[in-house]
């Protein structure tokens, strides 16, 4: 439920729902730390792809001094919303909110450029809110790649016919799982003594793609005492909505969540996608004006963990059996930056015998994924995941990890394409292995 307020003179160029707070904006002191961290700073070294910058342009639009012109409107989209500038900032700016807030301004007067337009609208409005819709897509995407018929129309260069936007989206189409996961009225009991009931977010792209590590986070969370559920009725988490300036859809999914979540009777929700476990810890800033769902939504947000958060906290119990490779990790945007999570994932790595971990330079640099980004802002996504995909060849790791499904895809994409002998897996998945190994 979005609050409209009335506005001082001077802001003609913002609406009245959803505007960026000036107890927000007037945060920033201009100090400049945040520039050193900013992916796209660093890359292109002009002022407006800082935060700085974009903040310094939202003040000047919102005084009434600059209009929403396509000039200003592109610096503000090139924004990955990696959230880097927040975690090192001294003032405290909320960063995140305010660039949610400001998309949600380009949303509502359909300001974004036609390619941002398009992508929102297709996944953000027809797809990610309707997981059959989803699925069905998915399971058609499934049968293209597996029949070979991918191959065939890769093969033949057909793709030099499609428009670039489409033959953007096919070559980065994500690999379908062979099995999906997904919500039922399920429980999986705990192995030995129960310790905890929990339930885990099944989300949107997770089990589609990445079913297997859905599949190994519940055997992990069994193996460590806890009765799981994946409770019917639960959906999107809504992040990539509220990213893109949609706050309305994104409150709509989040009403179902909480309601689906508190109804199934649980210690806590464990999220295995960074991205969505930020957004579900934010579920009472989002609806902090909906006196129906405010209390709900802060009570849901207490209770979200991230998997490898929950896993240290219980705590968990190391394995025995060693898995003898090398690996390192890649900090996911929103685990890192967002829920301030860097510590938890390597505490697990390094409990499993036999893994040689080695750091990753730049580990929590955005990868260029940042959900649809890489689908409208191609050149840039390509440009970080090329030094990212260099710093985790530098490693020599046979298994680069993470925890967030889009760098998952975006990363094993790059790693493909240069030639680099690595696969990319979830820190969970590999305790999982372990677990197994065990038993074997």
């Amino acid at each position: 439920m979005a609050i409209e307020t009335k506005l001082p003179r001077g802001r003609a160029t913002f609406t009245v729902v959803d505007v960026p707070r000036d107890e927000d904006l007037y945060k920033c002191v201009h100090c400049g730390l945040c520039l050193n961290v900013c992916p796209t700073y660093t890359e292109l070294l002009v002022e407006p792809e800082s935060p700085r910058g974009r903040i310094a342009l939202m003040k000047a639009v919102s005084e009434g001094r600059l209009e929403m012109t396509p000039r200003v409107v592109s610096h503000w989209e090139l924004c990955l919303q990696c959230r880097a500038c927040e975690a090192i900032c001294p003032s405290g700016v909320p960063y995140g909110r305010l660039m949610e807030h400001t998309r949600a301004q380009l949303h509502q007067t359909g300001r974004f450029t036609l390619k941002q337009r398009l992508v929102n609208r297709v996944m953000l409005r027809l797809l990610l809110p309707h997981q059959g819709r989803l699925r069905f897509l998915m399971g058609l995407l499934r049968l293209y790649q597996r029949s070979g018929l991918q191959w065939l129309v890769r093969k033949s260069r057909v793709l030099v016919l499609i428009p670039g936007p489409l033959k953007s989206i096919e070559a980065q189409s994500p690999t379908a799982a062979k099995r999906f996961f997904g919500p039922s009225a399920q429980v999986f009991p705990a192995r030995d003594q129960k310790r905890a009931r929990v339930a885990v977010l099944s989300g949107c792209i997770m089990p589609l793609v990445h079913a297997n590590a859905m599949d190994a986070t519940v055997r992990v969370l069994q193996r460590n005492g806890c009765e799981v559920v994946a409770p019917k009725g639960q959906g999107c988490c809504g992040a990539l909505n509220a990213h893109g300036g949609d706050l309305e859809m994104a409150r709509q999914m989040a009403r179902r969540n909480i309601d689906v979540f508190l109804a199934a009777n649980v210690d806590s929700v464990v999220v295995n996608s960074a991205g969505c476990g930020a957004a579900m810890k934010e579920y009472g800033e989002l609806l902090r004006d909906d006196p129906a769902y405010h209390e709900k939504a802060t009570r849901l947000a207490k209770m979200t963990c991230d998997v490898t958060e929950y896993l240290v906290k219980l705590p968990f119990q190391p394995p025995k059996a060693a898995l003898k490779r090398r690996v390192t990790y890649q900090d996911a945007c929103h685990l890192a930056h967002a829920q301030r999570i860097k510590a938890q994932p390597r505490q697990v790595l390094a409990s499993i015998p036999g893994v040689e971990f080695v750091e990753m330079a730049d580990s929590d640099r955005c990868c260029g994924a940042a959900g649809v980004y890489s689908y409208v802002h191609t050149d840039m996504a390509q440009r970080l995941l090329k030094s990212k995909v260099a710093a985790a060849a530098a490693t020599r790791a046979e298994v680069v990890t993470t925890a967030n499904p889009g760098c998952a895809m975006h990363i094993q994409a790059g790693l493909k394409r240069s030639g680099v002998d690595a696969e990319m897996r979830y820190v969970v998945e590999l305790l999982d292995e372990a677990y197994r190994a065990e038993e074997a």
